[in-house]
């Protein structure tokens, strides 16, 4: 016997988890965790939402002896070792190790932004950039240096950051040796020896090996100044040259 869900039409040849299907719909919220008060549909999600509070890892990666909350976590760190990419898109053939990493590159072909900002109604792909949007209206920098108290709106920001503390340059040049402390700079870096301009112009088709650098061009056609002078007003096509700007007004004066 088959069962089939009301509001989208699922199917399931067992009960239960026809049941358990639809208090998705329903929003039923059975289980609490007695320490955060937070509810859960399914009775193996609490179990594993409780590994948060305890701290344990019981999913031990045999390879490299990483530690996980969760089985699948495990599965898919996995996958870091063996390379294997199980899901394809049926667009463009990219393929990925995880299966929401999938549905997350769907929305550049769908276009698709389901996650909307309350206060000023832009659009994101992901819950996680809607999140970091919204520190900006709050001014909230959660991520702070407990070397010299700067503080970050990203995590990735701050752990950047401590570079500067600990002077490490922890991503070498193959080719020539010379180090970074950013794996984004060594990148950029690369383009110098393999003379590659992956950046191309769609007006008229100058390229450039980085993306800022072609971002910038843009501004010549669109003669867009987007950069002004809070003092007097003056707009500017590059931060840079507003910046400079900004010295004429604080220079001393005899």
């Amino acid at each position: 016997m088959a069962y089939s869900g009301e509001v989208c039409g699922k199917t399931f040849t067992s009960k239960s988890k026809f049941v358990t299907h639809e208090k998705i719909h329903r929003n039923v919220r059975n289980y609490v965790c007695e320490i955060c008060k937070k509810t859960f549909i399914q009775k193996h999600h609490l179990n594993a939402h409780h590994l948060i509070h305890t701290q344990e890892k019981p999913h031990v990666c045999v390879i490299c002896n990483k530690a996980f909350s969760q089985k699948n976590h495990l599965t898919n760190h996995y996958r870091v070792h063996t390379k294997e990419r199980p899901y394809s898109c049926d667009v463009c053939g990219k393929a990925f190790s995880q299966k929401n990493t999938l549905t997350k590159h769907y929305r550049i072909h769908t276009k698709e932004r389901p996650y909307t900002c309350e206060v000023c109604g832009k659009e994101y792909t992901e819950k996680r950039n809607l999140n970091l949007h919204y520190l900006m209206h709050t001014n909230e920098k959660p991520h702070c240096c407990d070397a010299c108290g700067s503080a970050f709106l990203r995590k990735s920001d701050l752990n950047r950051h401590y570079l500067t503390h600990t002077k490490e340059k922890p991503h070498s040049c193959e080719v020539c040796g010379k180090e970074f402390s950013h794996k984004s700079n060594l990148n950029v870096h690369y383009l110098m020896h393999t003379k590659e301009k992956p950046h191309s112009c769609e007006v008229c088709g100058k390229a450039y090996s980085q993306k800022s650098h072609l971002n910038l061009h843009y501004l010549m056609h669109t003669k867009e100044k987007p950069h002004s002078c809070e003092v007097c007003g003056k707009a500017f096509s590059q931060k840079s040259h507003l910046n400079r700007h900004y010295l004429t007004h604080t220079k001393d004066k005899c």
